[in-house]
């Protein structure tokens, strides 16, 4: 189907729901505020935002089609998509954010992990290596660097290959249901370039979805300061802090947003670091390939430009990403539903997976200004317990801290992705599962799930499938 019709057909979704956005009960149902789409099904996380004016639904195409298709091998025809490589994650953005929603951990008998990737690093010991966390991150790992690369061009082998195993771990609810949670254990196998350090610190990471992220960038920094200090305050346990990362265009640190431990400050950094080391693209932001000095290798193969991604297709790729539209929720007015958002309150989920934000006016992104939404994150990192540790820091986070993850799209997930994989590295089989790994700040949350009634449980899960 060519574009221009399968924009015509997002376009009348999009004006069905505006004619009707007039309900009182607006707010609660379009969690993305104006920019709320009503869609079901597999395109559920793709269409771009509903208050976005047809004059700039052109520059959303276009970045959805440097995010989609694939990049090739240096030199090429398309030479738009060339420079991938040498050694890469996937050749595609939406390779891992598959319909624009959420990755997957492998699969029996897959080779690679495709929408998952593996983090490394070694840890600071020393008062010089703490600092260079603090201004830089984390200490890559000397032979592999910050992330292991499971594809390369053909001349070279992968950087080696990406394998979990799990063991069970029953929980027994109140009602007498038995879940048993899966715990990962990653190994890195076939080492293409020698062993890593004795000490490598490995954390797998799944794709999260891409839907409202511009709306999640539009937050005032204050209004997440700000929600840092109403829980101190509050002192119910629950003490989130914001992450400080090092900014590129400003050279110096600034707030963080983005990423399991909210290590990336903006989505154009986001997008550039993603080219860079999932794809082996370089860009003005990071000039150089995701290579280590021991892979000189890398240096054998044509690269596709200087930079490969150039700043007009990363302007491109960033509008996308800000635009990408938040479906409502569904089934709002069931009874169940009502009963499993007040249980969501009284519980005390809300004291980290926020509602009722208001984003700041920005001039040059008028659909994403001043919209009232409910993303359900504070953008804050939380101590989640030894339970999820990865044992990794990340600039200011710590190995049992995690940044609140978005919840709105939840119920949307199996329609999307066919899966309904949770957490950071996809080890939580669906919500409930996730609601049970919670530990350290939320533990007495967690805690009062598991003491639920079954009717109680099955209305909280209600909920939660309607944002």
């Amino acid at each position: 189907m060519k574009p221009a019709i399968l924009g015509a057909i997002a376009l009348l979704s999009i004006i069905s729901f505006s004619a009707s956005s007039s309900d009182t009960a607006f707010v609660d149902i379009a969690s993305g505020g104006k920019t709320s789409v009503k869609k079901n099904g597999q395109n559920a996380f793709s269409l771009p935002a509903a208050n976005l004016p047809m004059s700039k639904r052109l520059d959303f195409s276009v970045g959805n089609s440097f995010f989609r298709n694939p990049w090739v091998q240096a030199p090429a025809s398309t030479d738009a998509r060339d420079g991938l490589g040498p050694l890469f994650n996937t050749n595609g953005c939406q390779s891992c954010h598959i319909k624009d929603g959420r990755g997957h951990t492998p699969k029996e008998g897959d080779t690679n992990a495709v929408s998952m990737l593996v983090r490394l690093s070694i840890p600071a010991l020393t008062p010089e290596q703490k600092r260079r966390v603090i201004l830089e991150g984390v200490i890559p790992e000397p032979m592999y660097g910050g992330q292991l690369q499971d594809f390369s061009l053909p001349g070279i082998d992968p950087e080696g290959q990406i394998k979990i195993t799990y063991t069970a771990h029953p929980i027994t609810l109140a009602d007498g249901d038995v879940v048993t949670l899966r715990k990962p254990k990653l190994s890195i196998t076939d080492l293409a370039y020698g062993e890593m350090a004795d000490n490598v610190l490995l954390s797998a990471r799944i794709a999260p979805p891409m839907i409202g992220l511009g709306l999640l960038e539009s937050i005032p920094e204050q209004t997440i300061l700000d929600f840092a200090t109403q829980q101190k305050e509050e002192n119910k346990g629950i003490s989130g802090k914001a992450n400080r990362v090092w900014n590129v265009n400003v050279d110096a640190l600034t707030l963080g947003r983005f990423g399991w431990k909210a290590g990336q400050p903006t989505l154009m950094q986001q997008n550039a670091a993603a080219f860079n080391g999932d794809l082996g693209l370089t860009s003005t932001m990071f000039p150089k390939d995701d290579c280590t000095k021991e892979q000189a290798i890398c240096d054998k193969f044509p690269h596709g430009g200087v930079p490969e991604v150039s700043d007009k297709i990363l302007d491109f790729v960033e509008f996308y990403s800000q635009h990408l539209a938040v479906p409502i929720r569904r089934n709002t007015k069931d009874p169940q539903v009502i009963k499993g958002q007040k249980l969501f309150k009284d519980i005390g989920c809300e004291s980290c997976h926020k509602t009722n934000i208001k984003t700041a006016k920005i001039e040059e992104r008028p659909a994403l200004s001043n919209q009232i939404i409910n993303p359900y994150t504070d953008m804050l990192l939380h101590d989640m317990g030894q339970g999820l540790s990865d044992n990794r820091p990340e600039f200011l986070a710590n190995g049992q801290e995690w940044r609140t993850p978005p919840l709105w799209g939840l119920g949307y997930t199996q329609e999307v992705n066919g899966h309904t994989e949770m957490l950071h590295d996809g080890r939580a089989r669906n919500v409930l599962e996730a609601v049970l790994w919670h530990g350290g700040e939320a533990q007495q949350a967690r805690d009062k799930v598991v003491q639920l009634s079954t009717q109680d449980r099955n209305a909280l899960l209600a909920f939660l499938d309607s944002l």
